[in-house]
């Protein structure tokens, strides 16, 4: 099954968070509770966002942590590289060399168009678009019928 790691899940969460408040500097124990997680999970999330520069922490009285930019600049590509490094979804997608049959594979070529596809997609869903209501899935979607009734 392809999926992203838990943590990597819960740093999206704690990144829209702070995305919700982009003026507010968010310690990581307020952070934990609006986000619904335990401070030592949050802790450890947002190191790897600080060093990826999606984050910005700051000391003191009043420190805490808020966006290092816009959430609208932020792709979800991004925090998922952050917290898992790049993405791969085989062994050869990412760089030569990982595989012994990828000379004579004969799906590598598909693998990484696809891993391309998925790259893409998280490209292009950013920390913005996270915060907002999802469009109705298309079983949901009601249909409007006109229908005029003649007069008996």
């Amino acid at each position: 099954m392809l999926r992203v790691t838990k943590l990597t899940d819960y740093a999206t969460v704690v990144m829209t968070v702070l995305a919700a408040r982009p003026d507010a500097v968010l310690s990581a124990s307020e952070l934990a509770e609006r986000a619904g997680l335990e401070a030592p999970t949050v802790a450890k999330l947002l190191k790897p966002l600080a060093q990826a520069g999606l984050v910005e922490g700051f000391r003191g009285a009043n420190g805490g942590y808020r966006l290092a930019r816009p959430a609208a600049q932020i792709g979800l590509i991004d925090i998922v590289e952050a917290m898992e490094g790049p993405l791969a979804m085989t062994e050869c997608s990412g760089h030569d060399g990982q595989c012994g049959i990828e000379h004579s594979c004969g799906v590598r070529a598909n693998w990484r168009r696809i891993n391309d596809v998925v790259v893409d997609a998280l490209r292009s869903m950013t920390l913005a678009q996270m915060l907002e209501p999802p469009p109705p899935s298309p079983s949901k979607r009601t249909r409007r019928i006109d229908v005029r009734l003649e007069p008996v």
